[in-house]
């Protein structure tokens, strides 16, 4: 039977082995601020920005980035996105207030917020800050608080329901296409004209499909050529995130893990995972069902090709969106998250203890609990790093997982077992990279009153990094 661990060898930035290879720094660092820590390179921030600055900047129509600030709540990536020249998408009252506190100018924010409380409402419109409307609730109340105050309020419609391949795109997210031009012609009337001003559309897809997205704005184009025959003039087309990025170096070992997984959940090898988790894969009758419920960390299609893909999408008159977008004069918006993150954070923990359980398992704890390392995806299958105190060259390797400090028998902070050179030691650096986007705080929570890890941000580029050049917020 099969006991190799396949490896998933991540794409890694030299900024990142200038931490992973000092382990001093890294001693100075849990001093100050303890265990775990998250640090951000502004640099590499920066290079995704300006690589999706260049990649639109081909075409002739007018675009607009935003920073889906959801993805990462470090408040000096907000600094860093204004100063590259994009916006900001907050998704809360606190992302938002935040964001004007720090004088961000209310042409460079809007708020997609799932839920829109009254006192979120209030802020956007007073402040001028677009509002992308779901439902109509959050219409009326808008209308009620634009009525209020007196100020016309700036909205987008977010939309869904869209047609692809004879079947509507179902979502819990906004008004259905076929219902929009009802919705205009009977609510956006004369009367109510002083309290918008209604400036374009919104969608989100769910997925990864180019194809989908394409179809999607092509709608939503015939929607406003339709819809600005009338008074009403739309401006822009915003069609969130989720543009896919790539984390991984070998395509190989990406296709291999899969097919290990598979085999180890049908049982003809041993476990590549804790408890033998199918991370979405089961064993039915000896025959997989399923489908991997992680990311794709692998992908060949990713950011540039991935958005050329969907602006090349064509209708039925064989036109692209992208000629369509010049030809309308409309301005095309994004909202990357996780892909404007590829290569800014690592989070490092400090080892606390080893011990082997029943089953013969090297559990190794760390000083950080699951919610430091947890996302919407069923694992993070990125192998990582440890910085050892005393690296031993003879040594042997050893398989272990990673456990964390809540009181919870699934507190395993990767499920996936991990193959490492020696044993770790007590006070020895584990470091995960690549936990900027959806990681390393999307479901940070301080139970057991544990404090949420410190951020910290380095920038420029030098030979070393020293204490001092690693800021927090």
């Amino acid at each position: 039977m099969n006991t190799k661990l396949p490896k998933l060898e991540p794409i890694t930035s030299e900024w990142m082995f200038k931490f992973i290879n000092n382990y001093e720094l890294q001693e100075s660092l849990f001093k100050s601020y303890e265990s775990p820590i998250n640090i951000h390179s502004l640099d590499a921030f920066s290079r995704n920005i300006k690589e999706y600055q260049e990649i639109l900047a081909t075409y002739n129509f007018n675009s607009k980035i935003f920073f889906a600030r959801k993805a990462n709540k470090f408040q000096n990536l907000i600094t860093a996105a204004v100063a590259n020249g994009i916006g900001v998408d907050t998704a809360s009252y606190e992302e938002l207030k935040q964001c004007i506190d720090l004088q961000v100018s209310s042409d460079k924010l809007i708020s997609t917020a799932a839920i829109k409380s009254r006192k979120l409402l209030e802020l956007a419109i007073k402040n001028k800050v677009l509002l992308v409307i779901d439902n109509q609730d959050e219409l009326d109340q808008v209308a009620q608080i634009a009525r209020e105050y007196n100020i016309k309020a700036k909205i987008g419609i977010r939309i869904s329901g869209f047609y692809y391949e004879g079947n509507k795109l179902l979502s819990r997210f906004g008004f259905d296409i076929d219902d929009i031009e009802n919705l205009l012609q009977n609510y956006f009337t004369e009367a109510n004209e002083h309290l918008f001003n209604i400036e374009g559309f919104h969608f989100h897809l769910d997925g990864y499909s180019t194809s989908q997205r394409g179809e999607s704005i092509h709608q939503t184009l015939d929607l406003i050529e339709n819809l600005n025959s009338s008074k009403t003039s739309f401006k822009f087309i915003d069609i969130g995130g989720g543009i896919l990025m790539n984390y991984l170096r070998h395509q190989n070992e990406w296709n291999l893990f899969k097919t290990e997984l598979q085999d180890a959940v049908l049982e003809n090898r041993e476990p590549l995972t804790y408890n033998n988790d199918g991370l979405g894969y089961t064993n039915r009758n000896g025959q997989i069902e399923g489908d991997l419920a992680t990311y794709p960390y692998y992908n060949e299609n990713s950011k540039a090709s991935f958005l050329k893909e969907i602006l090349d999408t064509t209708n039925d008159s064989s036109k692209a969106v992208y000629q369509r977008l010049e030809q309308l004069n409309i301005e095309l918006r994004l909202e990357p998250g996780r892909s404007l993150l590829n290569q800014v954070g690592i989070t490092a923990a400090r080892v606390a203890h080893r011990k082997v359980d029943a089953r013969g398992n090297h559990l190794i704890g760390l000083e950080m609990n699951m919610s430091q390392m947890k996302s919407s995806s069923a694992d993070f299958l990125l192998d990582p790093f440890v910085s050892y105190n005393n690296p031993i060259k003879e040594a042997e390797p050893v398989e272990v997982y990673f456990t964390g400090a809540y009181c919870l028998e699934r507190d395993i902070l990767l499920k996936r077992k991990i193959e490492l050179p020696q044993l770790p030691e007590i006070g020895d650096t584990i470091i995960f990279v690549n936990t900027a986007g959806y990681m390393m705080h999307f479901f940070e929570t301080e139970a057991h009153l544990f404090k949420r890890a410190q951020n910290l941000s380095v920038l420029g580029r030098k030979e070393h990094y020293t204490f001092d050049d690693f800021k927090t917020e």
